[in-house]
């Protein structure tokens, strides 16, 4: 089960790893898009980590709900309102949920995705963060369903993300700046399904 303090640390371990990984992120940002993915990241998780030390959070829906204000208002780019959405949205289905096992998550998960698709208008294919999510989502819908431990579900979720990211390599971009390029987008893994599966990585990490 999953409480507020371990919602704290899957934000400070995605701070962590997007910080970790910020020049990498920005180089796969150079090749298609604006080139600052990764500064972006490492500036609106970074200061997402800070949250728990400077204020008392009442639950977790409240904490998340701060989490992703405050992404919407410190990435820039398209990143900063997708993956604020996809926390706000992730929020709400929690409600009063002090501890959130693979059923609460999996209905939280399923709405931050539907959040990145109602912001974004990406589906699975675009060449974009739903690359990641969408795998991510339903798999660990099908490991719930399965009876599978939260560890478990949380670890599946997150290697389908790193399969989903890796299968955005081929694609010609649909979305976003990378679909500027047309053909030249292909042959490059998408920056924004690669900070996509390093978070949900984050949360099998920490959740569990």
């Amino acid at each position: 089960m999953a409480d507020l303090t371990a919602f704290q640390s899957w934000v400070a371990a995605a701070a962590a790893a997007v910080t970790d990984q910020a020049e990498h992120l920005t180089d796969l940002d150079r090749a298609i898009g604006d080139g600052d993915h990764g500064t972006n990241m490492a500036r609106g998780f970074g200061r997402c980590a800070e949250l728990a030390g400077e204020e008392q959070f009442t639950g977790i829906e409240a904490y998340l709900k701060k989490v992703g204000m405050t992404l919407v208002s410190t990435v820039g780019g398209a990143a900063g309102p997708l993956y604020g959405t996809f926390f706000l949205r992730l929020a709400a289905p929690l409600g009063a949920t002090t501890d959130a096992g693979p059923l609460e998550l999996a209905q939280a998960l399923r709405a931050g995705a539907e959040g990145v698709v109602a912001r974004g208008k990406a589906e699975v294919g675009d060449k974009t963060m739903y690359d990641a999510l969408a795998p991510a989502v339903a798999t660990f819908d099908e490991a719930t369903r399965a009876g599978r431990s939260l560890a478990d579900c949380l670890q599946a979720a997150a290697d389908a993300a790193a399969q989903g990211r890796d299968a955005t390599e081929p694609l010609v971009a649909r979305k976003g700046r990378a679909s500027y390029l047309g053909e030249r987008s292909a042959g490059h893994v998408d920056p924004g399904a690669s900070s996509a599966a390093l978070i949900l990585q984050a949360a099998a990490d920490t959740l569990a």
